[in-house]
């Protein structure tokens, strides 16, 4: 199943921090990290000693490549590993994320501070890795003491557990974001420009010339207060050429009712070619 969001015609962007998930439990977790990290840009997916091992096979395993949707190339190239120590034996710097204060004495960041300096380390040929832990218990101490620093999410402190494809969403947006400079994917096209003060004033006039026939402007000491209030609120939508036009065109209608006659363009109809016949000999 691929998202309506998805365009097979674009560059795939990969690379990033790898994606080191600690003994996850579910399949279908696994399969939404894939997604998460397709999303943007990440491209290693390593587990660590799964629950039920790795690949998955029958039901389990078509709940995690329907839970990827579409990001099936990053579970069919997951490494395995029988230990955290060994999944991240060849990075130079590895994140841990956590909910709660481990005493450790490590350096503490969010993933809006800590993915800008993971994309430029990344981008300049460091390996850079993110733990996440098992869904149930998150990463033991252990675990956390194999990482260089610890991430950890500004969540309601009420109810700080994050589900683990979350989790790994999280980390990658902020890199993403970090490494493409946030960049908008498309922006709204200008299809009208931006209406001139002469033509606002203009249906201004008009609108409130209907406006005192129609004994709007009561009483009548506060007649300039309810204008300027009224003009305000139209220039704060910014009008466009169209927008001006579509006003004028509704306040007519209001005005004078439904039009009596539908005007339409009509093809004129080509006319029938004359008849021609040979004629006759004289006689």
């Amino acid at each position: 199943m691929v998202g309506a969001g998805t365009d097979r015609t674009k560059p795939l962007f990969e690379g990033g921090p790898s994606i080191i998930l600690v003994r996850p439990q579910l399949a279908v977790n696994i399969g939404m990290c894939a997604r998460a990290m397709a999303n943007f840009g990440l491209s290693n997916l390593r587990l660590v000693s799964p629950r039920e091992g790795w690949p998955r096979t029958d039901a389990r395993r078509e709940s995690a490549y329907a839970a990827a949707a579409g990001a099936v190339h990053l579970l069919e190239n997951a490494t395995v590993y029988d230990t955290t120590a060994a999944a991240i034996a060849d990075l130079n710097f590895v994140w841990a994320t956590t909910a709660r204060e481990r005493g450790q004495f490590k350096r503490v960041e969010t993933p809006a501070a800590a993915m800008p300096e993971c994309a430029r380390a990344t981008q300049s040929g460091e390996k850079q890795g993110i733990l996440f832990g098992p869904e149930r218990t998150g990463l033991d101490n252990d675990d956390i003491a194999l990482a260089s620093a610890i991430l950890t999410f500004p969540v309601n402190p009420a109810y700080g557990s994050l589900n683990l494809a979350q989790a790994v969403l999280l980390c990658g947006y902020e890199y993403f974001k970090a490494r493409e400079g946030g960049a908008l994917p498309f922006a709204q096209e200008e299809r009208s420009p931006p209406a001139q003060r002469e033509m606002t004033l203009s249906f201004f006039e008009f609108l409130e010339g209907h406006l005192e026939r129609s004994e709007f402007f009561k009483p009548d000491s506060k007649r300039p207060v309810m204008q300027r209030n009224l003009r305000n609120m139209f220039h704060r939508m910014n009008l466009t050429q169209q927008d001006v036009r579509t006003l004028w065109g509704a306040v007519v209608r209001l005005v004078e009712g439904p039009r009596k006659e539908i005007q339409t363009r009509k093809r004129a109809k080509p006319k029938p070619a004359a008849e021609t016949t040979e004629a006759e000999p004289k006689a």
